[in-house]
């Protein structure tokens, strides 16, 4: 494979990778929709969406692995890796989303329990972490994903607010434990979906500046 053909194949990867990501960005936004909104419609199309991410995983993985046969110089194996690692991300990105997207169902068909502001802020916060993260990718930009790290903390400190309240509930109404078990697995699938956005923003550093800050306090 001559220098512009394995370009070619790299660009290639970057934009299947892109369409990848924005798939994701959209099942993350439309799986907190139907749950926030109590959509059942939505929640189903999300559900029905992950195979779909889950394609891309293997058709990337398939392209990279092509490619890492093929590459001239180190810096470009390292773009190919990181793009496998993105990838990986982003496929458990998806899932996250279908989980959410599947409590939301069993939700929207269940009478409502009151959830506090901090649920929607979350998810707020969740929603825009993955936004920025991909934009950062997009952007090949090391200083927007480095930003993105310490967000994280918020929405950690988030969900165990959110698990203490739904926990008391549950407590104090016995009626309402199925339903606040179901809130219980989507809020820790957005805690986990903003995890997967700052494993994405660490590769977007090492890619930008051939540093691992993984694990870095």
């Amino acid at each position: 494979m001559t220098e512009n053909h394995f370009e070619t194949g790299v660009e290639n990867l970057r934009q299947r990778l892109l369409v990848m990501a924005s798939r994701a960005e959209t099942a993350v936004n439309e799986a907190v929709q139907a749950l926030l909104q109590r959509d059942l419609d939505r929640a189903l199309r999300v559900r029905a969406d992950d195979q779909v991410i889950d394609a891309f995983e293997i058709e990337i993985d398939d392209l990279a692995i092509h490619l890492l046969t093929k590459a001239p110089l180190a810096t470009n194996l390292r773009l190919v890796m990181v793009a496998m690692k993105i990838s990986q991300n982003l496929e458990r990105i998806g899932d996250e989303a279908a989980k959410i997207a599947k409590r939301a169902r069993d939700l929207a068909q269940e009478p409502p329990i009151p959830t506090g502001p901090e649920l929607p802020r979350m998810a707020a916060l969740a929603l825009q972490l993955v936004k920025d993260t991909l934009d950062a990718f997009v952007q090949n930009d090391s200083a927007a994903a480095r930003a993105i790290m310490p967000r994280d903390a918020e929405i950690n400190a988030l969900h165990k607010q959110i698990h203490r309240q739904i926990t008391r509930q549950m407590m104090a109404a016995p009626d309402t434990i199925v339903r606040g078990l179901h809130w219980l697995v989507a809020v820790k699938s957005l805690e986990r979906i903003a995890d997967h956005a700052k494993n994405i923003a660490e590769e977007i550093v090492y890619l930008c500046e051939a540093q691992d800050i993984r694990h870095h306090k």
